[in-house]
């Protein structure tokens, strides 16, 4: 049996691919709803009940919460800290202000003196930058487009941020040394999700997201604890998917579909079917991605309102993985090597 240990012990694990892959289908995703204005557009929401994007971001919070918790307990609740803001706020800071600043004052219909003048701009830096508010609008910008707001997918880090917090305050208190902890909060979050949906009527898409990301977070979180006796099977992974399909309908398909994805995205990331140094990339371009990603999408919208969500998801996709390229060379590299340097002096400290 293939643990999740003997998967971290091989060379080349696949995350870099698969978050990379990830965030592009976060892409995918947007790109029919920013043309419609209708979520219902976007691949697989009416087949699933989730969007593609929605799937993604599922994704996205598996491998993190693998991936973080394995940060705190080899660096410490001090490097984690310090990773965590290198890695998420830089990025975030710059998209902000390209956003707001440069593409903003580009497309924006009232005159530029106006523009810079007018509060809603500096509301909208200030909101995105610490409330991780994604639907606030940009004066005169995108007046025509569906979605007016033009950094859609920003409100995921403040779940991100509060998962973070919430395993850091697991590593102060050592509570992380009862392991036994974790499966228990899974299956707290498994039976509130499932009980949400045998409310009358339709769940709350607030009270389903703040249960969603969390039990998938902590599924990330216990895949690590466990690591010596977590076992990695893609027969398992399949028949956690099959399962899910067969409980479409039931209140619970949500939590089994969501133990599902996030046992098998780190399935995907611990023993992919090919392992190539490739698939685990230097440059980490996924982070970018996921933030200009809509910005892009919806000034290409902008440009050509006539166009359809195919037509432009290929130029879409490659001019947000350029403009991702430069945020990883020019902002979040250079973020990591102050990372490295901070770490390295308490490290040589010590």
């Amino acid at each position: 049996m293939v643990t999740v240990a003997a998967g971290l012990d091989r060379p080349h694990n696949a995350f870099g691919a698969v978050r990379l892959a990830l965030a592009l289908l976060v892409v995918v995703s947007h790109g029919f709803s920013v043309t419609t204005g209708a979520v219902l557009d976007e691949p697989l929401a009416r087949l699933t009940g989730y969007t593609l994007g929605e799937h993604a971001v599922n994704g996205f919070f598996a491998v993190s919460g693998f991936l973080v918790t394995m940060s705190l307990l080899r660096r410490g609740p001090r490097d984690y800290v310090v990773a965590r803001a290198l890695r998420i706020a830089p990025g975030l800071i710059a998209a902000t202000l390209v956003v707001s600043l440069g593409l903003g004052s580009l497309t924006t219909a009232l005159p530029l003196p106006a523009y810079w003048a007018d509060p809603g701009l500096w509301r909208f830096v200030q909101g995105t930058l610490t409330t991780f508010k994604s639907n606030a609008a940009l004066p005169g910008v995108f007046s025509d487009n569906p979605f007016r707001f033009p950094m859609g997918t920003v409100w995921t880090l403040k779940y991100e941020v509060l998962c973070y917090l919430g395993l850091l305050a697991a590593g102060l208190l050592e509570t992380l040394r009862w392991r036994w902890l974790c499966p228990l909060l899974i299956a707290g979050l498994a039976v509130a999700l499932a009980a949400a949906g045998l409310r009358a009527g339709e769940m709350p898409k607030g009270l389903e997201t703040s249960l969603r990301l969390p039990l998938i977070f902590a599924t990330g979180a216990a895949l690590f604890l466990y690591a010596d006796r977590a076992p990695l099977s893609w027969p398992l992974a399949l028949a956690g998917l099959v399962l899910a399909a067969l409980l479409h309908g039931t209140a619970l398909y949500p939590p089994v579909l969501f133990l599902a994805e996030a046992y098998a995205v780190l399935c995907l990331g611990l023993i992919p079917p090919v392992r190539h140094p490739a698939l685990d990339p230097r440059a980490d371009l996924s982070y970018g991605t996921y933030l200009y990603g809509w910005p892009v999408q919806q000034a290409l919208h902008a440009l050509m309102p006539a166009a359809s969500a195919w037509v432009l998801l290929g130029p879409s996709l490659v001019l947000t993985l350029a403009v991702a390229a430069l945020s990883w060379h020019v902002v979040e590299r250079p973020a990591l090597g102050w990372k490295a340097r901070l770490i390295g002096k308490r490290v040589a400290a010590a």
